[in-house]
């Protein structure tokens, strides 16, 4: 299926979708193990961001964009019935803005590693050096998307060099040459208000879950977290909702693979 240009995987046939949302600087092959694994008794769905493909790049989407389409998305794969929401990193801050503008379209979430991203209780939670650490990467790709934005042709070299550094800084998994500067549109939307930046994204911490069950699974070895405490006592206090903590960084489900399917089998199964 391609919607607005965007090639969209569907696997398994299951009575239950999930669509799965990767973040930065990651393509829908992040989900590889975890659609194999679940594919027998699921219909998984996933789709590299707009922008994010380094073969056909398109322009990206601002936050209201994003959530428009996923709905278009989930209203073709699976109209008459809510989805599963899987999300990593960014793909955490457009599912959780879709799951509030569309709470009846949602049954349950997996959240992995980022929670109340913009939350006071999470910049209370960090301390100097690591909001010192959360801003220097993030605003070099930021600036990065910017070079790149007002550079054109002269700057997309220069930033897409900005943009592998900081991923292998970061010890990013995915495949160096699938990372390029268009990925970054996110974190200029954040730290200079591109594309209608992200002032008017829901509160995660006030809002979620909304009643609804949610698995929230995060890395345990980072120099800091991208939740707070609140957070977690907030996911464990809802019936059928779980915390769950991996010795691992970011990218739990590449360092754990057959952990992180055997948890989302049973956790899903129960849902």
């Amino acid at each position: 299926m391609n919607i607005q240009g965007v090639d969209i995987l569907i696997e398994g046939e299951g009575p239950q979708t999930l669509l799965m949302l990767h973040g930065w600087p990651d393509t829908l092959a992040l989900w590889n193990d975890t659609v194999n694994s679940l594919k027998e008794s699921h219909q998984c769905v996933r789709f590299t961001l707009p922008a994010f493909d380094s073969k056909t790049p398109l322009p990206p989407k601002s936050l209201s964009d994003m959530v428009a389409f996923i709905h278009e998305v989930l209203e073709q794969v699976s109209p008459d019935k809510p989805v599963t929401l899987v999300l990593h990193d960014w793909g955490c801050v457009f599912g959780y803005e879709y799951a509030t503008t569309h709470p009846e379209r949602v049954s349950s979430m997996v959240a992995v590693d980022v929670g109340d991203h913009n939350s006071r209780a999470l910049t209370a939670s960090l301390s100097g050096k690591a909001k010192w650490a959360v801003f220097s990467y993030q605003i070099w790709l930021a600036i990065a998307w910017q070079v790149a934005n007002v550079g054109g042709s002269w700057g997309r070299p220069l930033a897409n060099r900005m943009t592998r550094y900081m991923a292998k800084a970061l010890r990013c998994p995915s495949p160096i040459e699938d990372m390029h500067v268009g990925m970054n549109a996110p974190y200029a939307m954040k730290w200079m208000g591109a594309l209608g930046g992200m002032a008017t994204a829901c509160n995660a911490l006030k809002i979620l879950p909304i009643a609804r069950p949610m698995l929230y699974i995060y890395g345990k070895r980072k120099p800091f977290m991208f939740h707070s405490e609140k957070w977690l006592e907030k996911i464990n206090s809802y019936p059928g909702s779980r915390v769950e903590g991996f010795d691992t960084g970011h990218w739990v489900m590449s360092s754990k693979p057959e952990q992180f399917n055997a948890l989302l089998k049973t956790w899903l199964a129960s849902n």
